[in-house]
């Protein structure tokens, strides 16, 4: 059985891990301020593909490092490599007159911390599941909240940080509290047991429904990056809210995230989560909607738009690695980090293949009326994904 120390420890890596992978997205208009670093929609979306590539590599690469080097130090390497992006990030604001310099160190910041996101988060994973064996739908879904928590956190920390007149302050934060939780960690003995030793993977092959799964990934990485990563500047480009509304906008998005995981696990006896996996996608395409036709000067409705799009997107990633983890029994353990890598291609699909379209004169309001498409896509694919008797909500953390 665990410590008390290293159930907390690991519940405080998820909530610092989401704080972490918001702030750049939280700071998205930070960077494109001609005043700070003046990026263009372009260079801000392509900030993101570094991140993507190694958040796909590492979290492929998991399983097999922990069976190497033990659940331990993979979990302390990933915490390192957020340290270092929250580091160069501090460190790019002292040269935003000198903007290749500046968005170099972005660039090396946001590889980092897709290294530190694909190894820390199914560490925390494999070891929650390790200190609770006789509860772990309900540990997990604990990580799960901190998680969303996290990332509900860093939008509002953001807003505070630009009040008092210093930005970098959520960086420092963070770096701060990753600092602590190394020093913590580091003496804690994190064993995951058997679980260590697991198999990351069968010879069967790939069984075909997988790329089905991998498909409603692909499509839900999408839809929510355009949630997370381009709501703040929809809001203020094209729904003319401050910088404040903004910040609450996507704050609001991954708050309900964070509610809608909680409440579909609290209700599951009465909504079934294979109801849940179907219905959600639809009310996605529908808030997609909306958000594409709100009128200018409506701040309000914006942020209200969003908050129901984050429960839209609440529970489906969870449920998408759950089922799949249940049906495709041959992959062994290997299909939750399969899936995560492919709602990481999605999410790059939308992190920096927006940009360039905007800078070329398409409205964001258009490419999230596009997005509709694809979340009504995922509704269809929903129907052979969700299949009676598959697991619960409260399944292995993501980023959402």
């Amino acid at each position: 059985m665990a410590t008390k120390a290293e159930t907390n420890a690991v519940y405080a890596a998820g909530l610092i891990q989401g704080i972490a992978l918001v702030t750049f997205p939280a700071a998205s208009t930070i960077f494109t301020s001609p005043s700070e670093y003046g990026l263009s929609n372009t260079q801000y979306g392509s900030m993101f593909l570094p991140q993507v590539i190694t958040a796909v590599t590492s979290s492929l690469l998991g399983g097999k490092l922990a069976q190497r080097f033990g659940t331990k130090r993979v979990f302390l390497t990933g915490l390192l490599a957020d340290l270092a992006s929250m580091a160069l990030l501090i460190i790019s604001q002292f040269f935003t007159s000198n903007q290749p310099v500046a968005y170099s160190l972005l660039l090396v910041a946001t590889a980092c911390l897709g290294l530190g996101f694909g190894l820390t988060v199914p560490a925390i994973n494999a070891l929650t599941a390790a200190f609770h064996p006789d509860n772990v739908d309900g540990s997990v879904l604990t990580l799960n909240a901190l998680l969303g928590l996290g990332t509900a956190l860093a939008p509002v920390f953001v807003a505070i940080f630009v009040g008092l007149g210093f930005w970098w302050g959520l960086p420092v934060m963070s770096s701060a509290l990753l600092l602590i939780l190394l020093a913590v960690s580091a003496r804690l003995p994190l064993h995951a047991g058997a679980r260590e030793q697991a198999t990351t993977g069968r010879s069967a092959g790939i069984p075909r429904l997988f790329w089905v799964f991998a498909a409603f990934a692909v499509l839900y990485g999408f839809c929510e990056t355009m949630n997370g990563n381009w709501s703040q500047l929809d809001m203020t480009k094209d729904l003319h809210a401050t910088a404040t509304q903004a910040s609450f906008a996507l704050t609001a998005f991954w708050g309900m995230v964070t509610v809608g995981r909680i409440l579909f696990a609290l209700i599951e006896r009465w909504f079934p989560p294979q109801l849940t996996y179907r219905v959600l996608p639809f009310l996605l395409a529908v808030m997609f909607v909306i958000i594409a036709i709100l009128p200018a000067g409506n701040p309000a409705a914006g942020i209200l738009a969003f908050a129901l799009a984050g429960l839209g997107c609440s529970a489906l990633l969870p449920l998408t690695i759950s089922f799949a983890s249940e049906q495709l029994l041959t992959m062994g353990a290997s299909v939750a980090g399969a899936v995560i890598a492919f709602y990481q291609m999605g999410y790059g699909i939308a992190a920096f293949g927006t940009g360039p379209l905007v800078d070329n004169g398409v409205s964001l309001h258009v490419l999230f009326g596009f997005a509709a498409i694809a979340a009504v896509v995922m509704g269809g694919l929903s129907f052979t994904l969700a299949r009676k008797g598959s697991a619960k909500i409260a399944e292995p953390a993501t980023a959402s």
